[in-house]
């Protein structure tokens, strides 16, 4: 959001609408050694994003190619437990139908899709059958290879390179995937914008 406000261009935030299990961030003792089960604590999507978006938010479903130059997704865990079933299902994944609907409108309406972080596996998942081209970081990693299952190709780069598909018009960097501090994220997701810029000035 910030490397989009820097070049003086507007956004709309989205966000999908239902239940996740929160992630806690800190080690945690094992559930089994413990013998009991812990009670995950579960959000709201869209009441969470809101927050991230200071409630400048609209419901994914509203969401239309036509009025948009472009559609992101940053990223983040999010996308591979809430967006996407990746983190627990892997190769079997599933997308959330309101997040595919949005990808494939975009991609279909011929205009741009950037995807930060994990969240280039959500794009493998839903258009890897058209064989876009996409980075994850390493392309020897467990998720490059998921992603090349899908039908992908799969670019390595580093934490702030961007891999363009000039084709398709998908735009990814790695961020967290190869990153190791937060001010290559930054500079990734400029260096993402940079790129977008070329085809929507």
């Amino acid at each position: 959001m910030l490397a989009i406000d820097r070049r003086g261009w507007q956004y709309q935030c989205f966000a999908p609408e239902g239940f996740f299990e929160v992630v806690p961030h800190i080690d945690v003792k094992d559930e089994e050694e413990e013998g009991t089960v812990l009670d995950m604590e579960q959000r709201d999507i869209f009441v969470e994003s809101a927050r991230i978006a200071r409630g400048n938010l609209f419901s994914l479903e509203q969401y239309r190619p036509a009025d948009y130059d472009a559609l992101a997704l940053p990223g983040g865990m999010g996308a591979a437990r809430n967006l996407s079933t990746f983190a627990f299902d892997g190769p079997r994944m599933e997308v959330i139908d309101s997040v595919a609907d949005a990808i494939l409108d975009t991609y279909r309406a011929k205009k741009p899709v950037l995807a930060m972080c994990i969240a280039p596996m959500v794009l493998a998942k839903v258009l890897g059958r058209y064989g876009v081209e996409l980075t994850l970081g390493p392309d020897d990693n467990a998720a490059s290879q998921v992603a090349k299952g899908f039908g992908c190709r799969v670019q390595a780069c580093g934490p702030t390179d961007v891999c363009v598909d000039s084709e398709h018009k998908v735009f990814t960097t790695p961020a967290y995937m190869a990153a190791t501090h937060i001010s290559e994220i930054f500079d990734g997701a400029a260096h993402l914008v940079d790129e977008l810029a070329k085809w929507i000035d």
